[in-house]
């Protein structure tokens, strides 16, 4: 065995790599820790689900190990020193996602402006009628450059948005800012001007509980927040606090903890939050592109760098480009069961 996958690439991509390396495919094993531990003992390359940690425990179980790989960004997960030092590649289709994500901002935002639209979808169909509002001609706050940002930007001033933004990581100075004609503001600036907030910071140790009460303070009256950052960006209390009085109108975040809102959390129950589990990636065309990327460098990783390539691809930022430049997708069957 060369290739051991515990989560599913789509079948185009999966049946190109059969084609290249002996592949076997465990998904059963996702939520085994000791099954993967036996089955990982002769791998050379494993692509791993997102919650499946990589130690130097598992590393120990994995010593012809050259590559471990996942369909998401993101290396909380993952001992990058220890992989460093047993010299295994980590691959990461870190761009597969970032048309699918600002699109789930871009979502979440309209039908935050128009909230009857979901309390529709949800069967209300006698809900008293309340005025929306227009994206065109709003100040919206870009919380954070991740890429997800850059495409964000895009859609929003093709909406006729005005966008301020702050990212803590980010000087005002620095030419992005003017590339994506954002105006860069402190964070109190961009929260007391934006009539909505769209939060994509890179997380960090740092900045856990970095929202508080001290910048929710700031809050312009009414605003809506959508976000796809890690939820430990949020104090969960002062996240509360600013849903209760008003401050923050509603929010809807993705891909949050099991506990953010669990029995016990002060933003358990709150009907102007909405928690969505990791919608944002959740597409046929990221996930095709996140298949193609994590095959492909697969590949260069036991054989060597590509010698052909069925489609142009000189860097992972090209995986934005259509999906017609991946490889086929006859529609959803194409996920495999995705």
């Amino acid at each position: 065995m060369d290739i051991l996958l515990l989560e599913r690439l789509v079948p185009e991509a999966h049946a190109w790599l059969e084609e290249r390396h002996p592949v076997e495919s465990r998904l059963d094993l996702a939520n085994d820790a000791s099954g993967v531990r036996k089955a990982i003992y002769k791998a050379a390359a494993v692509v791993l689900p997102r919650k499946l940690p990589v130690t130097r425990e598992l590393l120990d179980f994995a010593p012809m190990l050259k590559a471990v790989a996942r369909m998401q960004a993101g290396s909380e997960n993952t001992d990058l020193e220890a992989c460093k030092e047993r010299k295994i590649r980590v691959i990461q289709a870190t761009t597969a996602n970032v048309r699918s994500n600002a699109e789930y901002l871009l979502a979440g935002l309209l039908l935050l402006y128009r909230r009857g639209f979901g309390a529709t979808l949800a069967g209300d169909h006698h809900l008293e009628i309340k005025p929306g509002r227009e994206l065109h001609g709003s100040v919206i706050g870009i919380f954070g450059l991740a890429p997800t940002a850059h495409a964000l930007a895009t859609m929003l001033h093709a909406l006729g948005a005005k966008l301020v933004g702050y990212d803590p990581a980010v000087h005002s100075a620095a030419p992005i800012w003017a590339k994506l004609q954002i105006q860069p503001v402190t964070v109190q600036e961009m929260l007391s001007q934006s009539d909505a907030i769209s939060v994509q910071v890179m997380f960090a140790s740092r900045y856990r509980g970095f929202i508080d009460d001290k910048m929710l303070a700031h809050c312009r009256p009414g605003q809506v927040w959508a976000g796809i950052s890690r939820s430990q960006l949020f104090d969960p209390a002062a996240l509360a606090r600013a849903l209760t009085d008003g401050r923050i109108e509603a929010a809807v975040l993705d891909g949050a903890q099991a506990n953010f809102a669990a029995r016990g959390s002060p933003l358990h129950g709150m009907s102007n939050l909405v928690l969505t589990p990791r919608l944002g990636s959740y597409t046929i065309e990221a996930r095709v592109r996140a298949s193609w990327y994590v095959a492909h460098r697969i590949h260069e990783a036991l054989a060597g760098p590509l010698q052909s390539r069925p489609f142009p691809i000189s860097g992972p930022m090209e995986l934005d480009g259509p999906v017609s430049n991946l490889g086929p997708i006859s529609g959803p069957a194409s996920l495999g069961g995705y």
